[in-house]
């Protein structure tokens, strides 16, 4: 019950279709304007779906520069196991390594592969696509959102969120189960994390030392969002532009980067980009517990704005829509891949 009135009271862990109840009717008015449910389709021309629902992440990274992220592979769904480890073996990805859905949802279906064996398991699963990437060695995560509008050569980062992973740290008399029980937002991830550790939460943790349960910033996985947009400097702004210029026709959407310091990061040294999420990317500096659902909606609906704004300009520019009936074919093919990766 502790739990339950911990999540009604606070908006952060909302359900999504509650929290954007507000954003449906704004989304209606501009489908109207636009006449196209499906305008975000125009946002980013090079990514499917402008990046809203469906789009392959190895598609996306192949769009990177290579030097700027993790080195990746994509695994087809029921690839036998001699392929998969041939291909590891070949691009020189060594353990540990990270596995996740090349059509995700929300960091499910992620996790870290620190064996053969554990590999051979996840590979077993999947009854879909997925990758398999090196693990990125720096400590700190950011999501940096940028905005260009299409008429314009340079675009702005609208928002900065940090992220605390999911962190425990020893007494040297509580075992790790207990840790994870000591704070609300990693109780909530308890029944997953006892799942993937197994007796290996019953361990004692020394005085002092620290484990990272979740190796990646997402907040439905215990992550804690907070807000880092007072760190936006000319000099970031600067780097991300140079980088977004050499991404073909990307205008709307967050850069989630893992760096060593802030100031190597504005230099353009010394970080990796996790992923480039496209036109279903939130705002996610809004999930700040200091913030009201009040600064949440204000911040969603000026996102959606920018993002119907570059559509239309692009479809002035020839950039089509998607036809409703294509549009209503991948939306049951988003679904049906959510219900996979959730039963994962």
């Amino acid at each position: 019950m502790k739990l339950f009135f911990h999540k009604i009271t606070n908006w952060e862990y909302w359900p999504f279709q509650v929290l954007y109840v507000p954003i449906y009717f704004l989304w209606a008015y501009y489908a109207i304007r636009a006449r196209s449910f499906f305008f975000f389709n125009a946002s980013n021309p090079k990514i499917k779906n402008g990046g809203f629902m469906m789009e392959s992440k190895k598609q996306i990274y192949d769009l990177l520069p290579e030097k700027c992220y993790p080195k990746t592979i994509l695994i087809k769904e029921n690839t036998d196991f001699k392929t998969i480890a041939d291909k590891v073996l070949e691009r020189e990805i060594y353990f540990p390594l990270i596995a996740k859905p090349d059509i995700g949802l929300r960091g499910s279906g992620v996790k870290k592969i620190k064996t053969i064996s554990e590999l051979k398991d996840y590979a077993q699963k999947a009854n879909f696509d997925f990758l398999l990437q090196d693990l990125i060695p720096f400590k700190n995560e950011v999501g940096v959102f940028y905005v260009r509008h299409p008429l314009e050569k340079y675009g702005k980062i609208t928002g900065i969120v940090s992220k605390e992973f999911l962190i425990v740290t020893g007494d040297g008399k509580s075992t790790i189960e207990n840790l994870i029980k000591q704070t609300p937002r990693f109780q909530l991830q308890f029944n997953v994390l006892k799942e993937e550790y197994g007796d290996q939460l019953d361990l004692i943790l020394p005085r002092g030392e620290t484990i990272n349960l979740v190796p990646f910033g997402n907040h439905a996985r215990g992550a804690k969002f907070l807000d880092g947009s007072h760190w936006v400097t000319p000099k970031l702004t600067k780097m991300i532009n140079e980088l977004a210029a050499q991404i073909p026709e990307f205008y709307f959407g967050r850069f989630d980067i893992m760096y060593n310091t802030f100031e190597e990061l504005e230099q353009g040294e010394n970080f990796q980009i996790v992923e480039l999420n496209g036109a279903a990317s939130e705002p996610t500096h809004i999930y700040d517990p200091k913030h009201s659902v009040w600064f949440a909606w204000k911040e969603l609906a000026r996102h959606i704005t920018y993002m119907y704004e570059i559509s239309v300009e692009n479809h002035k520019k020839g950039i089509p829509y998607l036809e409703h009936k294509a549009g209503m074919r991948e939306y049951r093919l988003h679904l049906a891949q959510n219900n996979k990766i959730m039963n994962f």
